[in-house]
Formats: structure tokens, C-alpha cells, sequence
């Protein structure tokens, strides 16, 4: 078969664009330093690349999620220890009811101290963080808690857990939070989980029954015996709700153990991937500059062999 200047030429010119083309994505890389520009360059390269990606902003979802969540438990541990002084001082409110020179006077001053600790103890329950109330549940915008606590001589006082109804009690009580792939916790505390602390017993009828102890003035023997329930069981009630308080806290603190290592392990795995995605993605700058010189060098060669093998004929001047 004869070789004609035609098909030498038309043989050189593919294999000059095949050396542009060639120099044009080495220049490509070394500009954006990435491997690949478009998915139709390397599709699993860049399958793997997009997938790597996605794992990364999902682990700094979670860690968004843990951080959060750190808060909120940080608040409600704060909440709890509040709730603790409130039980601490109608503790010693009740202790010093069994004084022997208390009169109707001073039990009625412990009425009235009491009264204002159960609001406070309802204003702490409806404690507000980021819009919600963190002792709601997953209701968290309705108000957990209401307070009747006035201090009128036959008030009983009232500290009641607000809820829907029973299908909803049952249904509203824990949050929960993705913190790693297919990893939830639940992390919050309700009222009801402090309000009731054990089987049948509940702080509002403690604090209503030590409010009739309290009212019990009309007698010497009523008194006494007053002052004996004051001073026995509902001292017992209080110090159990304490015990109550102080194992939430202990949850609570567990979880916010729990939430700092899922945190450090998702810091180092999103470390990981990120080293794993700079290998993948990430072009080496001494290769690709080596590389480009190489290419460099090649299409000056295929020049300068094209200039001295296609010479020139009479026809290229007709």
C-alpha cells in the first residue's frame, strides 16, 4: 500500500491532538489540583469521590447533632441541680417544723416558704432552650408543668405535669438523636420522670399532703400528730424525691459522658475520611509537574519530527 504525504499528515495531526489533549488535562489538574474535573473523566473514581463526600458532611451532621444535644443536657443537668436545692431546702423546712417552740406562727411561715418553692420548682421544669422546653418531651413547645401554689390558709398546693391525652402521655415522652450511621439515643428527661419518683408516689400529693400537715393547727393532738407525719413520712417523701433527682442527674451525666467519646470518634473518623478523600481526589504535585515536562518535551519533539519528515513538495505551492 502506497504512503501518501495525505495519510502521514492526517496520522500526524491525530497524534498532535492526542498530545494536546493529553497536556491540556495535566494542565488541568495542576491548576485545580484535583485528579478529575468532571464525573465523565473517571466515573468510579468519581463515584467514590461523590460517596466520600457524602459520608463527610453526614458525620458533620452528627457531630452538629452531638453538640447540640451536649447542650441540651448540659441545661437540664443545670435544671436538675436546681431542682435538688428546692428539695434540699423544703428538706430542712421540714426538719425544722419538729422544733418543739414552732407555733402555729412558724408553720405557717413554712407554709408560705414552701408555697414559693413549688413555683420555683415549676419554673424550673418549664426551663426554655432554643425554643423548647426541655422537660416537654416531644412536645416540647406546650409548657410541661403548671404551679397552684398560693398560700391561703386551706390551699393545697399543686404541681401537675401538663400532658394530652393518655395515648399522647404514653407517646410523648422521649427525644431521641442520630449521633453516628444507624446509632440514636434517646436524651432528654420529662416532668413526669421528676414529678413521679417511684411507684405511686408523686411530689404533687407530697407536697399537697405536707400543706394539710401544715394547716393542722386546731389542736394540741392534731398538732403533734402534724408534726410526727411532717417530721417521718414526709420527710422520708422528700429525701426519696431527692434519691429520684440524683439518679436523673446520674442518667444525665452518663449521657453527656456518652455524647463526648461519640463526638472524639466522630472528629477522628471525619479526620480519616478526609485523608482518604485528599488521596483519592488530591493530585501529587511532583508527579503531575514531572509528568507535565514530560508531555511538554514530547509535544515539542512531535513538532519538531513533523517538520522534518512531511517536507514540502511542488504541490503545497500550485
Amino acid at each position: 500500500m502506497r504512503i501518501t504525504n495525505k495519510m502521514l499528515s492526517n496520522n500526524f495531526l491525530r497524534d498532535m491532538k492526542t498530545n494536546l489533549n493529553n497536556l491540556s488535562t495535566i494542565q488541568t489538574q495542576m491548576a485545580t489540583g484535583k485528579q478529575i474535573r468532571k464525573a465523565s473523566d473517571d466515573p468510579s473514581k468519581a463515584s467514590k469521590i461523590m460517596q466520600i463526600y457524602s459520608d463527610i458532611d453526614a458525620n458533620k451532621q452528627y457531630n452538629d447533632n452531638i453538640s447540640n444535644t451536649t447542650n441540651w443536657l448540659d441545661i437540664t443537668d443545670t435544671a436538675l441541680g436546681d431542682v435538688g436545692k428546692v428539695a434540699t431546702r423544703i428538706q430542712e423546712l421540714l426538719v425544722s417544723v419538729g422544733n418543739a417552740g414552732y407555733g402555729d406562727d412558724q408553720r405557717t411561715a413554712v407554709k408560705d416558704e414552701i408555697n414559693e418553692k413549688v413555683s420555683e420548682l415549676s419554673q424550673i421544669l418549664n426551663t426554655n432552650y432554643d425554643g423548647k422546653y426541655i422537660f416537654g418531651g416531644t412536645r416540647g413547645t406546650d409548657k410541661p408543668t403548671t404551679a397552684d401554689g398560693t398560700a391561703t390558709t386551706n390551699t393545697a398546693l399543686s404541681l401537675t405535669a401538663v400532658s394530652g391525652s393518655d395515648d399522647e402521655t404514653h407517646s410523648k415522652d422521649k427525644l431521641s438523636v442520630e449521633i453516628s450511621q444507624g446509632v440514636t439515643m434517646d436524651y432528654n428527661v420529662t416532668a413526669s420522670e421528676v414529678i413521679d419518683y417511684g411507684t405511686g408516689k408523686s411530689i404533687t400529693a407530697l407536697l399537697t399532703n405536707i400543706t394539710k400537715s401544715l394547716d393542722s393547727g386546731k389542736n394540741a393532738t392534731d398538732t403533734a400528730l402534724a408534726v410526727t407525719e411532717l417530721t417521718t413520712t414526709d420527710l422520708t417523701g422528700i429525701q426519696d424525691f431527692m434519691t429520684n433527682v440524683l439518679k436523673l442527674r446520674s442518667q444525665v451525666g452518663a449521657k453527656q459522658n456518652r455524647m463526648e467519646s461519640a463526638l472524639a470518634r466522630n472528629v477522628d473518623q471525619n479526620t480519616n475520611m478526609t485523608e482518604v478523600l485528599s488521596t483519592t481526589e488530591d493530585i501529587d504535585i511532583t508527579e503531575k509537574s514531572m509528568e507535565y515536562a514530560t508531555m511538554q518535551t514530547v509535544y515539542t519533539a512531535s513538532l519538531q519530527t513533523s517538520a522534518k519528515v512531511l517536507q514540502p513538495s511542488l504541490l503545497d505551492y500550485l
